[in-house]
């Protein structure tokens, strides 16, 4: 079954284009001219990935990438008319994956694509929920934290967590590795290959903001520092939960 990848560009000329080149990839593609449309789209087909153009009607692409990062990890391409660096650092900022400038050729768009699927693909691979108890678990009934690694997506206490791509990476490799010491050097080389620029202080960042999004007001801490060491994930999986 082919990748679905959801075009949000008011051009709809361009949309019937790309709908048919894409489709000699293995590409299907849907296309919505309107971001109301595209995250209505986004919901209701769960797309593999989404391109998702700087200059819309309604409000612009940079607001759209932070409404698609609030609740889900897509892979987002972004299509700017300039290709300023400041449009790009934008875009990388608010959780973006990739950006491509226009004019361009089809040909370059699949590649990166093709490309994005496979990076997300090998870092998210289909897999169980994980859960996680809260410090405090009081039993079967109490939620604490859930990994879904198919939605790309977590929650605390039932409630969704407005994670970015780079904090859900990060939270990801932890559970993955519970009760290990993870270096800073072993951060940045399984997280190496992100768009982002990865150094050491940025790793220390991204780990004091993923602890204050998983910190409840009981105190629940799932990351803890191991000093002069790295960081660990102490959560207990929940029952029948393979982390």
């Amino acid at each position: 079954m082919p990748d679905q990848v959801l075009l949000i560009d008011d051009d709809e000329a361009l949309a019937e284009l790309l709908a048919a080149y894409f489709q000699r990839y293995e590409l299907s593609l849907l296309a919505a001219s309107r971001p109301s449309q595209g995250m209505a789209l986004l919901r209701q087909r769960r797309p593999q990935a989404v391109i998702l153009d700087v200059m819309l009607p309604e409000k612009d692409g940079f607001e759209v990438c932070r409404d698609i990062r609030r609740d889900s990890h897509v892979p987002i391409l972004m299509l700017t008319a300039r290709g300023e660096l400041s449009d790009r650092v934008v875009g990388l900022e608010l959780g973006a994956d990739d950006y491509l400038a226009k004019p361009f050729e089809p040909r370059e768009l699949v590649a990166r694509m093709q490309s994005l699927l496979r990076r997300a693909r090998l870092e998210h691979p289909p897999g169980e929920l994980l859960c996680f108890k809260g410090l405090d678990f009081k039993g079967p009934g109490s939620k604490g934290l859930e990994i879904d690694p198919n939605l790309q997506q977590a929650s605390l206490g039932g409630r969704p967590l407005a994670l970015t791509t780079s904090e859900y990476q990060l939270l990801m490799l932890l559970a993955r590795h519970p009760n290990q010491v993870l270096s800073r050097d072993d951060i940045m080389q399984a997280l190496k290959g992100n768009e982002v620029e990865i150094f050491s202080r940025a790793i220390d960042i991204s780990v004091s903001r993923l602890r204050q999004k998983l910190k409840q007001q009981h105190g629940d801490q799932y990351i803890k520092t191991v000093w002069g060491r790295g960081y660990t994930f102490v959560g207990e999986a929940a029952s029948g939960a393979e982390p």
